[in-house]
This record gives C-alpha cells, sequence and structure tokens, in this order.
C-alpha cells in the first residue's frame, strides 16, 4: 500500500517525502478531529468502577 502511494506521488524524492508527510499529518488530523470524538461515547475509559 505504501509503494502505491508513493509511486503515485508527483515529483522529485524530496518533494515525494513533504508530500508523504503532509498526507500522513492530515490522517493524523482526521482521526483526531472527527473520529476519536465519535468514537469516544462507545468506548468504556471513564466508566470506572472499582469494587
Amino acid at each position: 500500500m505504501y509503494v502505491w502511494i508513493w509511486r503515485h506521488l508527483p515529483g522529485p524524492t524530496a518533494l515525494r517525502v513533504v508530500e508523504a508527510l503532509v498526507l500522513f499529518l492530515a490522517v493524523v488530523a482526521l482521526l483526531f478531529f472527527v473520529v476519536f470524538p465519535w468514537l469516544e461515547p462507545y468506548l468504556p475509559f471513564d466508566r470506572v468502577t472499582a469494587g
């Protein structure tokens, strides 16, 4: 999968590294600002019971 992404990025190697880093940061931002907040109510991390 990473080879496929690398082959489809335009430009020389230095530009590809920058583009891959931007792509990675975009995915991380999407996870932190969209996916994780949507998923948080379904996770039991704040429902701790001590017996």
